[in-house]
């Protein structure tokens, strides 16, 4: 008959049960399971145990080897906080009579036309959208955000690198005013930071680049406005095209401008501080 009292397992097998966990698994599997950690244990100590046996050890421990967290070993900068606090002051006091443009990529959107029409939603029901889907293709744009007045300019492009890259600067450079100055946001990325980009950007003194630290492209502002473009057209959208799907990125930005307006940004830049 049961006590009732929490079932105790010896030393030895707690500590097999735990040395399993948190090791690697031999693979091919790139996770742990109970059961698998079970049969790792029998063959270490002469007590079996079950699936069920390792799920309550590591219960009790709080261990849970069969989930993984993301994470990013961000190699050291050691102006990090420099170049924050530079992008920041860009946007909360931009350069009297300059113009201030945050500018990047979004690749590989997909074109995607669900199989079946969406259901609208009802009374107690969310929107019902179909699971299943036809593909139509990619699409990548690159965009350019005037920080001051909040509008954006887009352009589709057929390949993501310098020379594609340099050739949307060549049509800002001739659009925009040539008496002003030009400030630009630019995270690392490769058509960006290539030696044909910085030529283009050494040949031409007014445009002043301010970078963005690696692994913090979300001090970069036109992140906003994709974020925008995503909840609003892409996420749930359904496109019949790709030439379908570029159009209505093109309407949604065009009726974007007729009413937009600058970000409030209001991170100063600082390290944040604990209360005290």
């Amino acid at each position: 008959a049961r006590s009732g009292r929490p079932r105790r397992y010896d030393d030895p097998v707690r500590v097999a049960v735990v040395a399993a966990a948190t090791s690697a698994p031999a693979g091919p599997a790139a996770t742990w399971t109970h059961a698998a950690i079970a049969d790792q244990v029998a063959g270490t100590v002469f007590a079996p145990i079950s699936a069920s046996q390792v799920g309550r050890i590591l219960a009790g421990l709080d261990l849970k080897p069969h989930k993984v967290t993301g994470w990013l070993t961000r190699r050291d900068t050691p102006d990090f906080w420099e170049r924050v606090t530079d992008i920041c002051g860009l946007y909360r006091d931009p350069p009297s009579g300059a113009i201030v443009l945050s500018i990047d990529e979004k690749t590989a959107i997909q074109a995607r036309e669900r199989r079946y029409p969406s259901q609208p939603p009802a009374p107690g029901r969310t929107a019902r959208r179909e699971f299943e889907y036809r593909r139509h293709g990619t699409a990548s744009i690159v965009a350019a955000l005037d920080v001051t007045t909040g509008q954006t300019l887009i352009e589709t492009i057929q390949r993501n690198n310098a020379a594609t890259f340099t050739d949307f600067l060549d049509r800002l450079d001739r659009l925009l005013p040539r008496d002003k100055d030009i400030h630009v946001v630019l995270d690392n990325g490769s058509s960006h930071t290539a030696k044909h980009t910085k030529e283009w950007l050494a040949a031409h003194p007014r445009w002043h680049v301010h970078w963005t630290p690696p692994h913090a492209s979300w001090l970069n502002q036109v992140e906003l406005v994709f974020s925008a473009l995503t909840r609003a057209v892409l996420r749930y959208g359904d496109f019949t095209s790709r030439n379908d799907l570029i159009g209505k990125m093109d309407t949604w930005m065009i009726q974007r401008n007729e009413h937009a307006r600058p970000f409030r940004w209001t991170y100063e830049g600082i390290p944040l501080k604990e209360a005290a």
